[in-house]
């Protein structure tokens, strides 16, 4: 009986009826402090958002907490059904298929006791053995590192959608000089209603409406570069700001633009950290494909970057064809341009359309991303997985890129742009008087003063 309790102690493989209770205790103790620490960090997070009136980010909040609930069951669905999933037996030959690393003839030698059996299989729990010919569907040594995999999704999660928020809100910082000129005398001195301009003669147009914009091949090239240099510029901010005050409010309101954009970008915000049933689909075709030799994943991480700077192009071009839009309707104009609002500048003439391309390329590329710090935590950087370094240093190093120009200058560029629809975000209320109604519950006050 001593020789069996040593031999257990000295395989390491203890269960719990032979681990001291002051063990079991004392993790438990730490996992279940944890686990308070953050639901409360997150509770009062909440608390603080309801308490700033910030419905969109609490909305946002609760959809990270829900995908956070739907990781953990995810998770507890693979510790309960592990041991069951790693008794279920297939063909060797097929099990050789599709395999993300060459196969090693040398780690099959090594274990003949048990096909494809890791330490975890080493626990006594675990002890099982296919027929000759037959290997597990996937180890027990496999369930773990899928356990792993999991937890990492749950932190990269949080992780990106706090960057992409605070990068998108740093963003909008910059417009807030812009937004306080307004306030002063000289803004309505220099846009003065009474003055009457030839449309060549704004600014606007005189950066938008020359001779490259008469070609659409052009006004395409040099929309996809102009979105990586001062993608929003003070006059294509003010212009926006004047032609939305123009159809939705009355003439002389002092309406905070920036603060609305704000808003909207929470608003977009909420829907970008959602991960519908489409998305779950596309890192499982991620994880499908990813087949020694094939090389798929780089090709993958295309996907994101093209989207990201097809919609730049596009939201670019929109701001473009509104100035050419001005040019056509009329040579003189009074005050400031007012640019036209409808839906047929988007694709589809649907503006959401855009949002949904944000969201899945954010996604597709948050998800690749977390796919290589799970493999380089459990395989090592240098794993087969990575066979072709700089390939995959390459595509690491586009993904940054992608994550930083989705939060920072593509996704702000859409809550402005979207703007020029015909539909408004929210309600606006002036004075606690209603003056127009909206589509979304949100309901605040924007004046001049007060921006924050």
């Amino acid at each position: 009986m001593g020789g069996a309790g040593g031999g257990a102690a000295a395989s390491g493989t203890r269960s719990l009826d032979q681990t001291p209770t002051w063990a079991v205790a004392a993790v438990c103790a730490v996992i279940v402090a944890a686990s308070i620490l953050l639901e409360g960090l997150l509770h009062h997070l909440g608390q603080l958002l309801n308490k700033r009136r910030k419905k969109a980010l609490f909305d946002a909040l609760e959809k990270v907490k829900s995908e956070l609930m739907t990781l953990g069951f995810i998770s507890l669905l693979l510790t309960v059904t592990g041991r069951y999933i790693s008794r279920i037996c297939i063909p060797e030959g097929a099990a050789n298929t599709m395999l993300p690393c060459r196969l090693s003839v040398h780690s099959e030698a090594k274990e003949p006791e048990g096909h494809g059996r890791r330490h975890l299989s080493e626990d006594p729990s675990y002890l099982f053995s296919c027929p000759k010919g037959m290997v597990s569907l996937v180890s027990a040594d496999g369930m773990h590192q899928l356990h792993i995999f999991v937890f990492f999704l749950a932190v990269f999660h949080v992780t990106f959608s706090f960057f992409t928020m605070s990068l998108g809100r740093a963003k909008t910082r910059i417009w807030k000089v812009w937004e306080k000129e307004t306030c002063l005398p000289t803004y309505e001195f220099q846009y003065d209603p009474s003055k009457f301009r030839l449309t060549h003669q704004t600014s606007f147009v005189r950066q938008h409406a020359s001779c490259w914009s008469k070609s659409t091949i052009l006004l395409y090239v040099v929309s996809f570069f102009r979105q990586f240099f001062r993608s929003v510029r003070r006059t294509d901010y003010l212009t926006l700001r004047h032609g939305f005050i123009a159809a939705h409010l009355s003439p002389g309101t002092k309406f905070n633009f920036r603060k609305y954009i704000k808003r909207s970008l929470e608003d977009d915000f909420k829907t970008v950290v959602a991960i519908s049933p489409p998305l779950w689909a596309s890192a499982l075709a991620v994880m499908l494909v990813n087949v020694h030799g094939w090389h798929n994943l780089f090709w993958f991480s295309t996907i994101p970057l093209v989207l990201i700077l097809a919609v730049g192009t596009k939201l670019q071009a929109i701001i473009a064809m509104m100035a050419i839009a001005i040019t056509e309707r009329h040579t003189v104009i009074q005050g400031m341009p007012v640019v036209k609002l409808g839906d047929d500048h988007f694709w589809f003439g649907k503006p959401r359309l855009v949002l949904h391309l944000i969201h899945f390329a954010s996604f597709q590329n948050a998800f690749e991303i977390t796919y290589f710090f799970w493999i380089w935590y459990e395989f090592g950087l240098r794993s087969c997985f990575h066979d072709n370094f700089e390939l995959i240093i390459a595509r690491v190093c586009l993904g940054a890129v992608v994550q930083f120009t989705c939060s920072y200058i593509t996704l702000p560029l859409y809550a402005l742009v979207s703007q020029v629809n015909t539909h408004l975000h929210c309600m606006l209320t002036f004075n606690h008087q209603p003056t127009l109604s909206i589509n979304k519950t949100n309901t605040s006050q924007h004046f001049c003063q007060g921006d924050n």
